[in-house]
């Protein structure tokens, strides 16, 4: 069956091809065999830890054996959550679906919690006696060197091995509320549809909401927006309940590992300075005038008195272009050039034979788009393509996500194949950057087109540079009320979201403050990972940075590039992202893509006015 060009009617599952879904039979051909592999993996790990707990002081050897071993199973591990995870998120109605997803979760915190003794057994021996054995055996520990440097550095907020051991198990259970509000958002919420000034309805679904509110009709745009609004608004005592369980968590977490703040207790584990988190902040305030200019702008293009909510994504030009995704699969790889050959074979293969890209929207898939994966498997993306430059742009995104992992996978061994949000971000956002600079030359004499890609890019800014400090801004405060022991309500969400955004849009936008409010409720996985959100802003900066670097120096710029998506985890973030160029310690990065900001809002003022 063909997919439709207009999404007005959202597929079902069953309906979509095949050959346009990731490739989740490369990990398990049936859901049988991922159950037969599940049943193994509940019993190897306690016997990997019953029989090492208590051993590991006797030495390199011992020690070398035990990551040999709990390696294996955690890869394994790894492998069967991955699998859970996408075939759930491409249907969170499907109840098999969602019975081995809420089982891997479990699995996965019971084998945390086998193996929970082995840090506070390692502290046991000493930090400087582990370095020193790293240093000394060449074969067997020296590739821990840098695992048991950061394990120093977190050593005085790792406790007991049997505390360690509850934390890990109360893992399951903590993630309880970010589950609920997932599966209300993306399961349960009926939205009604929207309908144009004909009165032609329009389905809305969470991989369709995104191309609805950038429609040309403003009678699609009010009526998807206030419909998908008020549709979570129903919900906000629920989802209110959800947020402040989450919080408290996270707050229970940092105070029992003795950290001074919940924020603190998010960066320090991943080596990031609370600087990292202020500047951007910072910035945004500093520089909130030019998003008030571009609101202006707009309403000016749009001939409106105001600025509606909805009109944020409304297009400037009656020309976009329409991009099927074999048309953006290739401009994508012609934006990547300045990576060479290997990388963009590898993204072409896997943007298409390799299938790592679930492609189009379908009911029940859950919002938004991710990477995923693990050492051993392929990338895999989920995402809701949608024919147009936004699709385009993210399909970049996530690309640039799993080109990191697959050069990561390639070249590190197990224990550093994980790398942080704060790198990844940079990752992922390089490739938006260098794709639309790439746009910005094809279409350089086109202008309606020119206006298509710089709408683009003030759509990824307003998301990266306006939403996501202030969503920052908004984790940070209810953070410090649970801390403090004050209530988080509805209504306290609500006022305060709204307070915040009031604040961004400015004197000419018309901010309706309970559906600006509801913001908060659509973001169902973003707001309970514990200070994410601000990362996205630290990385569209960094990105900026390293594509403007690659583009003016070439093929050295490059290969540090390069070099950079091959440490994975071996590096401290900073260090790693300093390899490739840049450095996110200070504010000057955030400055700089401020000041890229506010060139796009020249540029697309000329275009609009010439």
């Amino acid at each position: 069956m063909a997919i439709p060009t207009d999404f007005s009617v959202i597929p079902a599952r069953a309906d979509v091809p095949r050959e346009t879904t990731f490739d989740t039979d490369s990990i398990f051909a049936t859901p049988a065999d991922w159950l037969a592999v599940f049943a193994e993996l509940d019993s190897a790990a306690p016997a990997v830890a019953a029989q090492y707990e208590g051993r590991l002081a006797d030495g390199p050897a011992v020690i070398a054996a035990y990551f040999a071993a709990s390696e294996a199973i955690l890869r394994r591990v790894s492998h069967a959550f991955v699998y859970a995870s996408l075939t759930y998120s491409v249907d969170t109605a499907d109840q098999e679906a969602a019975a081995r997803y809420d089982q891997a979760r479990g699995l996965s915190a019971r084998v945390q919690a086998a193996f929970a003794f082995a840090e506070p057994e390692l502290l046991a021996i000493g930090t400087e006696t582990l370095l020193a054995w790293a240093d000394a055996d060449a074969n067997e520990l020296s590739v821990y060197r840098h695992y048991f440097d950061q394990l120093s550095r977190r050593a005085s907020h790792i406790r007991s091995a049997e505390v360690e051991i509850l934390l890990k198990q109360a893992g399951e259970s903590f993630a309880s509320a970010a589950a609920i509000h997932g599966i209300l958002t993306n399961s349960d919420l009926v939205f009604p549809p929207a309908s144009d000034s004909n009165g032609f309805a329009y389905e809305i679904g969470q991989g369709t909401i995104g191309k609805l509110l950038s429609h040309s009709d403003r009678d699609v745009r009010r009526s998807a927006y206030e419909c998908y609004a008020d549709t979570h608004l129903a919900h906000r005592n629920t989802m209110a309940a959800c947020l402040a369980t989450g919080v408290k968590q996270d707050v229970f977490l940092a105070k029992t590992r003795g950290y001074p703040s919940a924020l603190d207790a998010a960066l320090a584990p991943n080596f990031i300075p609370v600087e990292a988190f202020d500047n951007p902040i910072a910035m945004y305030r500093r520089h909130i005038n030019t998003w008030h200019r571009y609101w202006g702008l707009r309403r000016r293009a749009l001939g409106l008195e105001k600025l509606a909510l909805y009109d944020v994504h409304a297009p400037l030009t009656s020309a976009p272009p329409v991009v099927p995704y074999a048309t953006a699969v290739e401009w994508i790889c012609e934006g990547m050039r300045p990576l060479g050959t290997d990388y963009v074979d590898a993204l072409r293969e896997g943007a298409t034979t390799e299938r790592w890209v679930d492609v189009y929207p379908n009911r029940g898939k859950r919002m938004g788009a991710f990477s995923s994966g693990a050492p051993g498997l392929r990338p895999f993306i989920l995402m809701s393509y949608n024919n147009n430059l936004a699709g385009l742009s993210t399909l970049a995104h996530e690309l640039g996500h799993s080109l990191h992992s697959y050069y990561t996978w390639r070249s590190q061994p197990f224990v550093y194949g994980r790398y942080g949000l704060f790198v990844a971000e940079v990752a992922s956002n390089f490739n938006q950057a260098l794709v639309r600079a790439h746009l910005l030359d094809r279409f350089a004499e086109d202008r309606q087109a020119q206006i298509a890609v710089i709408e683009e890019a003030m759509g990824n800014f307003h998301r990266y540079f306006f939403v996501m400090p202030t969503l920052a801004r908004f984790e940070r405060e209810i953070h410090e009320r649970v801390w403090r022991g004050e209530a988080l309500t509805a209504r306290v969400l609500v006022d305060l979201m709204a307070d915040l955004f009031t604040e961004g849009f400015g004197p000419d936008v018309a901010v309706d403050r309970e559906r600006i409010g509801s913001t908060w409720m659509q973001f169902s996985s973003h707001l309970y990972s514990n200070f994410y959100v601000f990362q996205y802003a630290t990385g569209i900066s960094g990105a900026h940075a390293l594509a403007n670097r690659v583009l003016n120096e070439g093929q050295s710029a490059a290969e540090d590039y390069l070099r950079f998506l091959r440490a994975g985890g071996s590096l401290y973030p900073l260090d790693a992202l300093r390899l490739a160029g840049v450095d996110l310690s200070n504010p000057e990065p955030v400055e700089q893509t401020f000041a890229v900001l506010a060139q796009y809002v020249d540029r697309l003022e000329s275009l609009l006015e010439s």
